[in-house]
């Protein structure tokens, strides 16, 4: 039953449309992941302070809070080639302008952070057009398995990503890990614009509805429902507080396990193997199961592990931690997005995903800032260990009043 279950979802890498899009977005995220890396540790290396770190993590989620619902309208009412091809265009120059700041030695920690907020308002607009991508190239059955599927790419390029920027900062510095997620923005690009169907995807009469009335009526429609309020919780929860032991892993392997740039990859590469672990697991669940549960109490592993790597004096258990984080993260994440566009219907479904990314993204950016403060304040370690109890007693509680239905 679990190797048919297994073989059914991986069938669908067979398929070109879907295997072609993995591909790419593999690709795109190897690159995306290699400049996660080198970012954080180029802003230690100019002398930036962990505010300035939890700042630079909050302009690339911050715009989240205001433009992702309009992404999820442009998802919704717009030609979804034009919104991805559009945006991650302008995306793709930031790390190319970083890369020559590099060249010529006239990088600042402020210029890092200006070109994150400009990345954060594309992603905010475009992500949810790009969310949208699966549920649009498979079977509205093989909608969790292709979201498992997809997730798998995610995670590997969490462990490839984070390994080729060990390399090059090794080599030939930070200037090759952006360089390298440059280029990485072509293919997606252009398979995107091959996948997707041309035009728009609501029809004309959701069209003669003005934007701003459509918004308002799909989100207080959406969240109205129990397990769209459950989930959004969830995720919000464990981005605002469980995610930040990733955006200060850097703090972490330097001030507290005294480690350097490879060090730092190893966690982050460690991460990433949790993370591919859980969206493997998730591709032998039937595609019917309820993952409310598995949603939730994966949520609330998460913040018992952040609680762990607070306390944890060596540094060999760090990356065993961080992978089983991964692991946890995913299996909460994966459920939840699950659950939101399987959920939903299609012509809500940009809404719907507009709404998960506020919830996650902007959890992430909120909880950089303020981890960023109470790290300067207190230390890295008691911010992460303030941040994993909050997340146990919050999950808790959320579990209680959304599992009880």
């Amino acid at each position: 039953m679990v190797g048919d279950t297994l073989a059914e979802s991986l069938a669908l890498l067979r398929s070109r449309r879907f295997g072609t899009f993995w591909f790419a977005s593999l690709l795109s995220n190897i690159g995306t992941w290699a400049q996660q890396v080198a970012q954080p540790w180029l802003l230690i290396s100019l002398g930036a302070s962990p505010f300035l770190i939890g700042l630079d993590s909050f302009a690339l989620g911050a715009p989240v809070w205001l433009l992702t619902l309009l992404g999820g309208t442009l998802a919704d009412r717009v030609d979804r080639r034009r919104v991805i091809g559009g945006f991650q265009s302008l995306q793709m120059l930031c790390p190319t302008l970083l890369m020559v700041l590099l060249l010529f030695g006239r990088v600042q920690p402020w210029m890092v952070i200006c070109l994150s907020l400009v990345v954060g308002i594309t992603d905010a607009l475009s992500m949810p057009s790009f969310q949208s991508i699966v549920p649009s190239i498979v079977e509205r059955s093989q909608i969790a398995h292709g979201l498992a599927l997809n997730s798998t790419q995610f995670n590997l390029s969490r462990i490839l990503g984070p390994a080729l920027a060990g390399l090059l900062l090794a080599g030939v510095g930070a200037a090759g890990c952006f360089a390298v997620s440059a280029a990485s923005y072509l293919p997606f690009i252009g398979v995107a614009l091959w996948i997707l169907p041309r035009g728009r995807p609501a029809p004309d009469g959701a069209r003669s509805v003005p934007a701003w009335q459509a918004l308002r009526e799909a989100v207080r429609l959406l969240l109205t429902r129990p397990t769209v309020q459950g989930t959004l919780l969830t995720v919000f929860c464990s981005s605002l507080l469980c995610a930040q032991l990733l955006t200060f892993a850097p703090v972490l392997v330097k001030n507290a396990f005294q480690g350097g740039a490879g060090h730092f990859s190893m966690a982050v590469s460690a991460f990433g193997v949790g993370g591919l672990l859980g969206a493997l697991l998730l591709l032998v669940l039937p595609a019917g199961q309820d993952r409310r549960r598995l949603c939730s109490h994966a949520a609330l592993a998460y913040g018992l592990l952040l609680v762990a790597a607070a306390l944890d004096p060596w540094f060999w258990a760090l990356p065993v931690l961080l992978a089983a984080a991964g692991t946890a993260m995913g299996l909460s994440n994966i459920s939840g997005n699950t659950l939101i566009q399987t959920g939903t219907e299609v012509e809500l479904r940009g809404q719907a995903v507009s709404l998960y990314m506020l919830a996650m993204r902007g959890g992430l950016s909120l909880g950089s800032l303020l981890t960023g403060l109470s790290v300067s304040a207190f230390g890295v370690r008691q911010a992460l260990l303030l941040n994993g109890l909050l997340a146990v007693l919050a999950q808790g509680a959320i579990a209680r009043r959304w599992l009880r239905g």
